[in-house]
């Protein structure tokens, strides 16, 4: 099953991606179910996915399953254009089309769900892990960081809440790190984030800022290090 996936991820990858130039995707916008780009799109996925399955007339209803699906998705998309937020769209429309493209895979192959193994040791300790470093993390983050109020720490001059989701990519980064064991990378992401910092580090006139941003960083760190030697211990142990 995981081959024929694949190779429909495959399909859709060029026929959204690498053969859709922008000046299409702009006409398709706006002119919706009239503009002739969006029949071209879809008759280049029909045409990506009979050269990746190599003309095998056996899928020729899923195939037509994912083209008139993939039509019918992007008409929808371009009509919700002016009324959904751009990104939330984007996902949305991409998930639907991954949706069709499994069901289609479920479709041509004998395959079970085994719904248990998402009940497994690994698995429970995986995802409790996950929310520690994302959810409870920032929260903990928070808590302990808002006994100190800088007057450099201005919402204005940054983005909205940047420095969550920073926060939390670097600990999804440390936590990978520490389960394929490559703690030198750990070290790497350390210098490279204090490269980036040093702007602001040299532009503190007293200790507060360094200080502030040190206690931000080792805690981040050291939680995701927590989390991530916690993991891998509970794997590993024999029951």
């Amino acid at each position: 099953m995981m081959l024929l996936v694949l190779k429909l991820v495959l399909a859709h990858a060029i026929g959204d991606f690498v053969l859709q130039p922008d000046h299409w995707v702009k006409d398709k916008i706006l002119k919706k179910h009239k503009s002739k780009y969006l029949y071209y799109h879809v008759l280049i996925h029909a045409i990506a996915l009979l050269v990746i399955l190599q003309f095998d007339t056996t899928y020729w209803l899923g195939i037509t399953t994912i083209v008139i699906s993939h039509y019918l998705i992007d008409l929808i998309k371009l009509h919700l254009t002016s009324k959904i937020n751009v990104r939330r769209l984007f996902l949305m429309d991409q998930i639907a089309h991954l949706i069709i493209i499994i069901l289609v895979a479920v479709a041509y192959t004998s395959y079970s769900v085994d719904i248990d193994v998402l009940y497994t040791k690994n698995t429970l300790a995986l995802l409790l892990s996950l929310i520690a470093i994302t959810s409870i993390a920032s929260v903990i983050m928070r808590l302990i960081m808002s006994k100190w109020i800088l007057d450099e720490d201005d919402a204005n001059d940054s983005l909205e809440k940047a420095g969550k989701y920073i926060g939390i990519l670097e600990r999804l980064f440390v936590f990978g790190f520490i389960i394929i064991n490559q703690w030198s990378a750990i070290g790497l992401l350390i210098a490279a984030k204090s490269v980036f910092r040093f702007g602001d580090l040299s532009k503190a006139k007293d200790r507060k800022l360094t200080e502030y941003i040190l206690i931000g960083t080792l805690l981040s760190f050291g939680i995701a290090i927590t989390v991530g030697l916690c993991y891998n211990y509970i794997i590993n142990l024999k029951s």
